[in-house]
C-alpha cells in the first residue's frame, strides 16, 4: 500500500501528524508526505517517510501569476501523480491541503465539515471522518489513519530521530550550560497565546531559587522582542541562538523541563519525551484546550491561566510535573 499524507504546517500540527506515518510504516505501507519547506526537518530523515513533496504555498499565493509558480506547481502535481498513492489523508482541512490531496489522484480521506478550518473544502474529500468529541488532535489524526485501513499500534508522536543529526551550534551551547536547566518559551504564533515575559521571568526565578535549576530562553522567528525582554528581566538566563529544528531538539532533549504556551516548540519537546508544562490562556476552549492540544504524553501537564494566575501557582504545577 502507498499512503500520502498532506499536512503542510505548522510545527506543532506536523508533530501531531507524525503517528499517522509511524503506524502506516508499521503496517508495511510506503509513505509520502506533502509539507511546507519551513518544516522539512520533521519529515526529512524521518524513518517512517519514504518520499517528501515540498509545497511552497506561501510564495505561490504571493505570486500567483508568475511562471515560476506555475512551473513549481506543475512539477509537484506530476510527482504526486507518479507516487500514485492508494489513499491520501488530508490532515489539515484547508482548501490548499484538499487541492493538493486531490491532485494525487487517489481517494481523499479528511475531517468532516465541523472539524475543518475551511469547511467548504470538505467537498474535495471522498470520505469525511468525524472524530470523537473531546479527544486530543493526535487521536483525531489517528482516526483518519484508521479510515484508510491502517491499524493503530503507536499513538504518541516521536521526534527523537531529529537527535541523530549533528548540530555543532547546539553542542557548543550545551557545553557552556549549567545543568539541570529549564527551557522557557515566552513566544507564540498569536498574542492571545502568550502568558507574558514578566510572569515567565518571575516563574524562572522561583524555579531557579537556591540554585535548583538554571534557565534558558527559547524563541523563534517573530519572537525576538519577547525573548529580548525576558532576557533583560532575567539576566542570569541564557538566550538560545536561532537554531534549526534539529539543533533546537538537541538542546530541548537535554533539558529537565520545557515550559511554554500552546506552541510548536512545546509539542516538539513532548515528542522528544521531555517533561513539559503547557500554559493555556483565554483562547477558544473548543479548539485550544489542554485536552485537545496539551502535551500528549502527559495529559495532566497543563494549566489554564487567567489574569489572576500568578507565577507561584504555575511554579507549584511545574514542581508537580518534575516530581511525576
Amino acid at each position: 500500500m502507498k499512503l500520502l499524507i498532506v499536512r503542510l504546517s505548522s510545527l506543532g500540527d506536523v508533530v501531531h501528524a507524525l503517528p499517522i506515518a509511524a503506524n502506516a510504516r508499521r503496517a508495511g505501507a510506503k509513505v509520502g508526505w506533502v509539507v511546507e519547506s519551513a518544516y522539512r526537518e520533521l519529515v526529512e530523515g524521518n524513518p517512517d517517510v519514504d518520499e517528501i513533496f515540498f509545497a511552497d504555498t506561501r510564495n505561490w499565493r504571493r505570486r500567483p501569476l508568475s511562471p515560476r509558480t506555475y512551473s513549481e506547481m506543475a512539477s509537484l502535481f506530476r510527482r504526486l501523480r507518479r507516487f500514485s498513492p492508494h489513499a491520501t489523508i488530508d490532515a489539515q482541512g484547508l482548501w490548499k491541503s484538499a487541492l493538493l490531496a486531490r491532485a494525487a489522484g487517489a481517494p481523499v480521506i479528511g475531517f468532516g465539515t465541523a472539524d475543518r478550518r475551511e469547511r467548504g473544502s470538505v467537498l474535495l474529500c471522498d470520505r469525511a471522518v468525524k472524530p470523537l468529541a473531546g479527544q486530543h488532535i493526535v487521536d483525531h489524526n489517528l482516526a483518519l489513519a484508521e479510515a484508510a485501513g491502517i491499524p493503530i499500534g503507536r499513538h504518541s508522536p516521536d521526534a527523537r530521530f531529529l537527535l541523530q543529526r549533528a548540530s555543532p551550534e547546539a553542542e557548543a551551547f550545551l557545553a557552556g550550560q549549567t545543568r539541570p536547566f529549564a527551557v522557557y518559551h515566552p513566544g507564540a504564533s498569536r498574542p492571545e497565546k502568550t502568558w507574558g515575559e514578566e510572569r515567565f521571568a518571575a516563574l524562572a526565578r522561583l524555579l531557579s531559587a537556591d540554585g535548583r535549576m538554571s534557565a534558558v530562553v527559547s524563541w523563534g522567528p517573530g519572537d525576538e522582542e519577547r525573548a529580548r525582554r525576558m532576557s533583560k528581566l532575567l539576566p542570569q538566563a541564557r538566550l538560545l541562538p536561532l537554531l534549526p529544528l534539529s539543533g533546537l531538539a538537541r538542546v530541548v532533549a537535554a533539558s529537565a523541563l520545557f515550559i511554554g504556551g500552546d506552541t510548536g516548540p512545546l509539542h516538539l519537546a513532548d515528542a522528544l519525551g521531555v517533561p513539559t508544562l503547557a500554559l493555556f490562556g483565554p483562547t477558544d476552549p473548543d479548539r485550544n484546550s489542554p485536552a485537545r492540544n496539551g502535551p500528549y504524553r502527559s495529559p495532566g501537564s497543563a494549566i489554564r491561566y487567567d489574569s489572576q494566575t500568578g507565577a507561584e501557582e504555575v511554579a507549584r504545577k511545574a514542581f508537580e510535573v518534575l516530581a511525576a
